[in-house]
């Protein structure tokens, strides 16, 4: 069965191009620096992301751990958002792993407001407080948000004024940068490190990229060994990264367009709530009226081949990506409108939207 899998875009398949560079990738040992493939696809990231230097690095939460370990001294404090990728979703590591504390604020629809980072960076040098060693911000946020760039030029402005360093979780900054219209670096610039993700929408099987000052990223480099990162001949999964790159950034739009297509379909569904002004990547998150039977729901869209995860804090979020067209939309969204209103499912034409800009 060809799946309709909508519950990420972590399990984005590679494309035959990524599949046919993998067959054919230039290697060499990473851990030597000799890989050639590794070396095209971290000087491409520094270029492309706007920083000195770049590290190819195996996941997300390894980039963003790795930065922590590489940014912070044991006893730092870390001041991150309490609903982001870093507090939540990455097992207590930067406890575990850098010995550091965070120190959350909450935020405002994935928005951190630089006041309440002023507030809580430690000042002075009272011997009872920790150092803060670090911020973390998360653009786009895993609620789908982008977060503006007057946001992230304010906060930049506080971090320097108080020689702190910022850290960006840049998972899906190509997809933030696509809802901006703007070049990835008119982001980057106001962080000092970044990580990014290669394996979301971008297609890539495997890895990310953390970038950074070159002196930053050479120590990273040896931390990345000490956590046993280093690679061997792993240009055959970086030549896929490649084409992440300067391929696959290319064609978000798609799946932003599509995600609003999505939206629009459910919010017509009786009963489902979706913010529309929510959608701004290829997320939709939506809430289910009161009394669906969500084990039905969920066996109706296995049995209609469509996978998806159940409803996360009272919501459900189905995500867009470069496997997923208008044809696989309409479909999901007549097996969730039949058992929303309690009946079998089948073919539904999808109701009639107006054409719509993308949100901006």
């Amino acid at each position: 069965m060809q799946w309709i899998d909508l519950r990420s875009d972590t399990v984005t398949q590679p494309t035959p191009a990524m599949r046919q560079a993998m067959a054919t990738a230039e290697v060499g040992d990473d851990v030597y620096q000799d890989d050639p493939t590794v070396i095209q696809l971290e000087r491409l990231a520094a270029e492309l992301l706007g920083k000195d230097d770049a590290l190819f690095v195996p996941t997300g939460v390894f980039g963003n751990q790795l930065a922590v370990f590489t940014h912070c001294r044991r006893g730092d404090e870390v001041i991150a958002g309490d609903d982001s990728h870093l507090v939540w979703h990455e097992n207590g590591a930067a406890a575990v792993i850098s010995g550091v504390q965070l120190r959350t604020i909450a935020r405002n629809r994935g928005q951190l407001e630089p006041s309440e980072i002023a507030a809580r960076i430690r000042v002075g040098e009272d011997i009872h407080i920790p150092r803060t060693g670090l911020i973390c911000l998360e653009n786009a946020h895993g609620n789908g948000r982008v977060i503006p760039l007057a946001t992230m030029e304010a906060t930049a402005a506080i971090a320097r004024e108080h020689g702190v360093p910022i850290h960006l979780d840049g998972a899906r900054v190509f997809n933030a940068a696509t809802y901006l219209g703007c070049d990835v670096k008119a982001i980057t610039q106001h962080v000092d490190t970044v990580m990014c993700c290669l394996s979301k929408g971008l297609a890539a099987p495997v890895g990310s990229i953390l970038a950074g000052p070159a002196a930053f990223i050479k120590r990273a480099r040896y931390n990345r060994k000490l956590l046993g990162g280093g690679w061997r001949q792993a240009g055959v999964i970086a030549a896929p990264g490649i084409l992440a790159l300067t391929e696959m950034t290319q064609r978000l739009d798609v799946d932003h367009d599509n995600a609003i297509y999505l939206a629009q379909q459910l919010a017509q569904v009786p009963g489902i709530e979706v913010d529309m002004e929510d959608v701004h990547i290829n997320m939709v998150w939506f809430a289910l009226p009161e009394g669906v039977d969500m084990p039905g729901l969920m066996e109706a869209l296995e049995a209609a081949g469509i996978r998806a995860n159940g409803a996360y804090g009272g919501k459900m979020r189905l995500v867009t990506h470069w496997q997923i067209d208008r044809e696989a939309i309409d479909r999901t969204v007549s097996v969730i409108r039949s058992m929303v209103a309690g009946g079998s499912f089948g073919p539904v034409q999808p109701n009639p939207v107006p054409e719509v800009d993308r949100i901006k």
